[in-house]
């Protein structure tokens, strides 16, 4: 029986359908110059102890007290990210000729040691880009200039329980709000950013520059901005707090590299926060210039850093909100050892708080110090075996952690110590 003639064309026009289909993927794999899958597992098991001491003692006004000793608060966790951060991603190339290339870069974090987290975002980095011999235009989510000093220069590359003080102060924001260091959301990474790269033909020298948008309603006139009062009408302004520059960010960072010498200073500003209705607005700003040296039988590193939380004013107030200082520096070291590396690093940070004096007595800074050390054996160029210990000392009411549970901070007991450790393995691919 011969088919129906409606059967025949329906057959014609499902192999025109799968031939056309199958030139496009082939012209797609023909223009797509590279694409590749990469990775990396790390899994540890990582003990953190955060120990509080009474350090109060008796006086004239109460002769009877009784010093009440320490509390530590301790967590021993299969954790994960503690020599790499574990990743999954895509990235690839595709050569448009004339010296031009186009190419993306997707990178998901991943959480093996429960799996609960996956491909579920590309908060690491989500960027396409434009390259030739004028650098490199990158648009998306992508690493801020003035984190790149924070983990370049330190031997644990802002990574586990070793990660300098610099980088975990930044992270850790004193206010117990959202953000770190004054609420700025931009430390590590900035969404919704434009960068530009310099070419890599300089002689040594390369840099970038980034602006990251805030993606906030702007009100025009500014006295429509909810949920203020309008002066000209009395009444109160729909809609729910707005800020209309909070999350900007704008920084830039120029180095030089050549043989073993690597050096490279940065700067950027945040806007962590803005009140129109106040005529407030919140910056954070970085500086920080690291460098590193590679003598062969060990590598030197270094970092000085300065974060200060600012309020600008659009009219200063009698008494206004008084700066913070963040100020921090790096030293460190990695010796390799046969197959493997010995890493060292000492940070130090201290928060200038310009506070006011107490009873005519200075209020002193809170400081904290951090000395890290650690091996990695390299099984092969892809896998690892570590080992890392490291320990916090704060004072004066810093509560900087190695990781793992907050201290117990109450009118009696303050932040003294913190320590732990990571043993772990690390596969990439």
């Amino acid at each position: 029986m011969k088919p129906h003639p409606s059967l025949r064309h329906r057959d014609k026009l499902k192999s025109s359908l799968l031939g056309m289909l199958a030139l496009g993927s082939a012209g797609a794999a023909c223009a797509q110059s590279s694409v590749t899958i990469f990775g990396v597992v790390d899994a540890s098991v990582s003990h953190y102890a955060s120990k509080s001491e009474d350090r109060n003692f008796a006086t004239p006004a109460s002769p009877f007290y009784v010093n009440q000793g320490s509390r530590t608060v301790s967590r021993t966790a299969l954790a994960n990210s503690a020599y790499n951060n574990s990743r999954l991603g895509f990235r690839g190339t595709e050569d448009l000729g004339g010296g031009l290339a186009a190419g993306f870069w997707l990178e998901s974090p991943i959480t093996n040691d429960d799996g609960a987290t996956g491909l579920a975002n590309f908060s690491r980095r989500s960027t396409v880009s434009l390259m030739g011999g004028f650098g490199e235009i990158r648009l998306g989510r992508d690493f801020t200039p003035t984190f790149w000093n924070d983990t370049v220069y330190d031997p644990f590359a802002a990574v586990g329980v070793g990660a300098n003080l610099i980088s975990a102060a930044s992270l850790f924001n004193t206010t117990g709000g959202a953000g770190g260091f004054g609420g700025n959301a931009n430390y590590l990474r900035a969404s919704n950013s434009i960068g530009y790269f310099l070419p890599p033909n300089l002689g040594g020298f390369y840099g970038q520059f980034m602006y990251a948008l805030h993606e906030n309603n702007s009100y025009d006139p500014g006295t429509a901005t909810p949920p203020g009062v309008n002066p000209l009408t009395g009444q109160v302004n729909a809609g729910a707090v707005a800020s209309s520059r909070a999350g900007r960010y704008v920084g830039g960072r120029i180095g030089y590299l050549n043989g073993p010498l690597d050096i490279a200073l940065a700067y950027g500003s945040s806007t962590a926060g803005d009140d129109y209705f106040a005529g407030t607005t919140d910056n954070v700003k970085t500086i920080n210039l690291g460098a590193s040296y590679d003598f062969g039988i060990v590598k030197l590193f270094g970092e000085l850093s300065r974060v200060s939380k600012t309020r600008d004013y659009a009219a200063v107030p009698l008494f206004p909100l008084r700066d913070t200082d963040l100020k921090g520096y790096l030293i460190g070291a990695t010796i390799p050892v046969g197959p493997g590396l010995i890493r060292a690093a000492y940070s130090r940070v201290s928060y200038d708080t310009d506070a006011a004096p107490t009873a005519l007595v200075p209020v002193p800074d809170p400081k904290a110090g951090k000395l890290s050390l650690s091996y990695v054996h390299n099984l092969s160029k892809r896998t690892a075996l570590y080992a890392t210990v490291a320990r916090i000392s704060n004072k004066n009411g810093a509560a900087l952690t190695v990781g793992g549970p907050a201290f117990i901070a109450t009118s009696v007991f303050a932040p003294r110590t913190s320590s732990g450790y990571d043993l772990g393995i690390r596969h990439a691919f």
